[in-house]
């Protein structure tokens, strides 16, 4: 449970969507944290 909160599709998904917050396990944090970034430039784009 909270695994897929730390896959950079679904926090791509979850910033497409409009959500600002995605649950995972705290050795997930800084790939959530850079998938999150990511997601953000890249809707920019």
């Amino acid at each position: 449970c909270g695994e897929h909160g730390g896959d950079p599709s679904t926090i791509e998904f979850c910033h497409n969507i409009g959500l600002d917050y995605v649950s995972c396990s705290p050795f997930r944090v800084p790939i959530a944290r850079l998938a999150a970034a990511q997601a953000a430039i890249k809707a920019k784009k």
